[in-house]
């Protein structure tokens, strides 16, 4: 007998722990009855179906979530002509709220497992093989399901730790995220997620949390990501955990956690400031700061000590920080959204995630779509079309400034140039608004993926901005991409470097006999050091954004300044900032050859 568990996940380099748990769950004695099947939406719902088919299953079980439903009705319309007498099974938050729905929408579909799994999941498996007296006799004794003739006794939680380990075999996760789940539930009642519908939290015994994270670490996996909903709701817990991969640090593995940062003590922080850079990374909801938008959304944030904590962490610059915001919540409308935006913007994260309220089946917001105006899609994501605040028109708009935000702030790649740009426009928001507006105006696609053109396109919107700076903004462009790269072409703005070949190749020449900038180059002679790193010439202090803001409103002198005279910065790439992979630089006074 063969119980296939199949997952369809929106990446590769994702895994579904679910599968892995109603199977680590079921015990030895079942678990070989239990064969797992991993794929991607990316995946052709016939690659899928025909997969299926040749691993002939007796019963088959579907995981199903927003980003792989419509896949999964793909499947379970098709695979009863196919695997007639086969048993199919779904499980999931997708389905889990309206569970009865969904089995008067697809009759072949055998049942449902609502809510939690293991528990119910090794009932069932135990009732297909029926290996004891123990094994139920019917389904409508075990637990957690929902079926045709309708629901079975609800099923109380499980205690996580409980449920073994899933990762004893790291194969199958080569190239993926590692994804660990220390607690369940969360004790925040916020209407759009749907953690708030489990009303308490549970969490696994810290010994054995200790354990597993110290298989990771011996096994130096890149990244472990914790799937609690609100990591730091216990500050015993959160505490050993902290301490523990601090101590323990193998200075390869990196640690996720979704915390909520306005109750994170001052003894948190004072750990995570100690923190290798690198070693953590924290993502903050913080969703909207409209009080009558926060209130709506049972979401209780002291702001003020929100951006105390974020710049606190901050400024020990050893913490990647993601800050979360939310549009198309109730009350928020455009102008609200914009001042959401600069109030966290200002915040300086490394990224800002620009999300768009999606109406789950099951959350608050569910329920209380109608009160509040909110249409949304009928078909996953659910995501909001309009509300009584906000219009489709607005929605659009707010998609490219997303957009925007993504290419030239998330991805590290224009930090100070766009630092620096910033100054042209009243407020960050507003840059965005119009950089979204200006790549509309001239018909150029968000979705190139080329780092040069879309350097270009920036020049040219900085340059139609604020014209006076132009040179500014070449030599800041020019800094930004040799700092993440080491460019095989030269950008075409870039100035001419015939002036100071001279001066580049002696630097090279004194380097390789002096050897005291470069140390760790010993082995290379200096035309070799020329290819492995960059030495390039400006005109401007384009490192130092806040000395450039000072010429931006001084700009007679600091062009007088600089003539004939300007810097040089060493970009080392074999040495990076682990938490935007910025090259180490060194600087230089630099003349041109006469």
């Amino acid at each position: 007998m063969k119980f296939l568990l199949a997952a369809i996940n929106a990446k590769y380099i994702h895994s579904n722990p679910a599968i892995y748990s109603l199977r680590a769950y079921a015990g030895e004695e079942l678990q070989p009855f239990v064969e797992l099947a991993e794929y991607t939406i990316n995946q052709s719902m016939q690659e899928i179906f025909a997969d299926i088919y040749v691993r002939k299953p007796d019963i088959i079980g579907f995981s199903c979530y927003i980003w792989n439903w419509r896949l999964v009705q793909e499947l379970i319309g098709e695979l009863p002509k196919l695997l007639p007498d086969t048993p199919v099974w779904l499980g999931g938050p997708e389905v889990t709220y309206d569970a009865d729905r969904i089995l008067r929408q697809y009759p072949r579909v055998t049942g449902v497992m609502v809510g939690e799994g293991e528990a119910t999941f090794r009932e069932l498996l135990a009732y297909y093989v029926r290996i004891s007296a123990m094994t139920p006799q019917s389904l409508q004794e075990i637990r957690g399901l929902c079926l045709p003739t309708g629901y079975t006794s609800a099923r109380e939680p499980i205690d996580l730790s409980t449920i073994p380990f899933l990762y004893h075999d790291l194969k199958p996760f080569e190239n993926k995220i590692i994804y660990y789940e220390s607690g369940r539930g969360c004790p925040f009642r916020c209407s759009y997620c749907l953690s708030s519908v489990e009303k308490r939290v549970r969490l696994r015994d810290i010994n054995v949390v200790k354990r597993e994270l110290q298989f990771f670490l011996d096994h130096r996996v890149k990244q472990v990501k914790f799937v609690d909903r609100t990591f730091n709701c216990s500050h015993t817990h959160t505490m050993a955990v902290w301490q523990y991969i601090q101590e323990h640090d193998n200075h390869v593995t990196n640690f996720h956690f979704e915390i909520s940062a306005d109750i994170l003590r001052e003894e948190e922080i004072a750990l995570l400031k100690g923190f290798r850079p690198g070693l953590a990374q924290l993502e903050i909801g913080v969703q909207s700061v409209n009080p009558m938008t926060l209130n709506a959304i049972g979401r209780m944030t002291n702001l003020e000590k929100l951006e105390h904590t974020v710049a606190a962490i901050r400024s020990s610059g050893n913490v990647h920080q993601h800050l979360d915001l939310i549009a198309g919540l109730p009350y928020e409308d455009y102008e609200s959204f914009r001042n959401s935006f600069n109030r966290v913007y200002r915040m300086r994260p490394e990224q800002l995630q620009l999300g768009f309220l999606k109406v789950l089946k099951g959350s608050g917001m569910w329920e209380q779509a109608e009160e509040y105006g909110i249409c949304y899609m009928e078909q996953p994501p659910y995501e909001v079309l309009y509300t009584k605040w906000l219009s489709y028109e607005e929605i659009l708009r707010l998609k490219r400034i997303e957009e925007m935000v993504e290419i030239y702030y998330n991805s590290a790649q224009f930090t100070h140039t766009i630092l620096f740009l910033e100054r042209a426009f009243p407020d960050p928001f507003s840059m965005y608004e119009a950089l979204a507006a200006f790549y509309g105006q001239k018909g150029y696609a968000a979705a190139s993926p080329s780092r040069a053109n879309r350097s270009h396109i920036l020049l040219e919107f900085a340059i139609e901005c604020d014209r006076k700076r132009k040179a500014m903004y070449r030599e800041l462009l020019v800094f930004d991409m040799y700092l993440r790269e080491n460019l095989k072409s030269r950008p075409e703005f870039a100035p001419e470097l015939v002036p100071y070949k001279e001066a580049v190749r002696s630097f090279y020449q004194t380097e390789e006999k002096e050897r005291s900038h470069l140390p760790d180059y010993r082995e290379y002679d200096w035309k070799q050091l020329m290819k492995m790193t960059h030495l390039e010439p400006f005109a401007f202090p384009v490192w130092d954004t806040g000395r450039m803001a000072e010429q931006y409103d001084n700009w007679d002198e600091a062009e007088n300044r600089h003539k004939g005279k300007g810097f040089a910065v060493l970009f080392d790439y074999r040495k990076r900032n682990p938490l935007n992979y910025e090259a180490a630089i060194q600087i230089f006074d630099m003349t041109p050859n006469e």
